[in-house]
């Protein structure tokens, strides 16, 4: 038995289930201050008889292992949340071992193995939703360098209609602050689900999207691209991303995956909503590995 915590900056969804995907029980509940979303969180799981924890964590977050400060939220907006020891607080309560990583990490690992990317040995997992973030995997292992990806982030070309300043508060127009749910109602005035009849509203978020896969296409090269997140339940948007990228890649690279199969490459992800608490038992499972594989495997 593992558990789960998919922790994102609206909500907190904690299950418990196997280390082959299955869900067997599973909760919501807002994201608050720390102190009381983690108390729900320890209350859940005391019901049970874990193994290990796995955690998927919105960001960013200190994702390096060999850090003193691993495990922690770091320059979050969210109020209360920054610095926060998210890793080191669960440990602490419910002595086991526990995986950390990040949301889009965790769903993108669900999806790697039970979702659009099984048998591959490398895709690309982007949700689109409250923020935007990433979570690629390469050569089967998840993508880390200095950090995790922070691929909501990037510079995109503004379209020459588009006067909105942009919402991210660290760099204003970059892709998370023109493309996601919260720019999206800033600049038209509504949330994105009272928005589906119009059709400029997705069109734009299209080339926007378009642009930013295009980028990642060129430097990851992924074999699949799943797209997740809450904006993404507006499926017409698929089909303006399936229009811009090959017109901004111009046949620079070809593959079939970039013209006519671009709806079998592109895609929404098949685990839906639950691809990031799957994620996290997969998380879970393998910290459990690399505690019996150092020996410290508790009877």
């Amino acid at each position: 038995m593992l558990g789960g915590i998919e922790a994102g900056g609206t909500k907190f969804v904690c299950a418990v289930g196997r280390e082959d995907g299955t869900i067997i029980d599973r909760i919501e509940f807002p994201t608050k201050m720390p102190d009381e979303t983690i108390e729900k969180v320890i209350q859940y799981f005391r019901q049970f008889s874990l193994q290990a924890i796995g955690i998927g964590s919105f960001g960013p977050v200190d994702n390096d292992k060999t850090s003193q400060t691993y495990g922690t939220i770091m320059a979050t907006p969210k109020a209360g949340w920054r610095h926060y020891p998210f890793l080191q607080t669960v440990k602490n309560e419910m002595k086991i071992p526990v995986g950390f990583s990040t949301d889009v990490n965790a769903a993108a690992l669900g999806e790697f193995l039970f979702g659009e990317a099984k048998g591959l040995d490398s895709c690309l997992y982007i949700t689109i939703g409250t923020g935007i973030g990433a979570g690629a995997i390469v050569e089967g292992r998840l993508l880390q360098g200095l950090s995790h990806p922070e691929m909501g982030h990037i510079y995109i070309r503004r379209h020459p209609d588009d006067v909105y300043q942009g919402k991210c508060p660290y760099h204003g127009d970059c892709f998370e602050g023109l493309a996601s749910g919260p720019a999206i109602e800033a600049r038209w005035g509504k949330k994105a689900a009272d928005l589906s009849d119009l059709t400029q509203v997705w069109e734009l978020e299209g080339y926007y999207i378009a642009q930013a896969l295009a980028q990642y296409i060129l430097i990851l090269a992924p074999k699949k691209i799943i797209l997740g997140g809450g904006v993404m339940q507006q499926k017409q948007v698929f089909s303006y991303i399936y229009q811009y990228v090959p017109k901004i890649m111009n046949s620079y690279l070809d593959f079939s995956e970039l013209s006519d199969d671009i709806s079998d490459y592109i895609v929404p992800p098949r685990l839906g909503s639950n691809a990031g608490i799957i994620g996290t038992l997969v998380l879970a499972h393998q910290a459990l590995q690399a505690e019996a594989a150092s020996g410290e495997v508790r009877s």
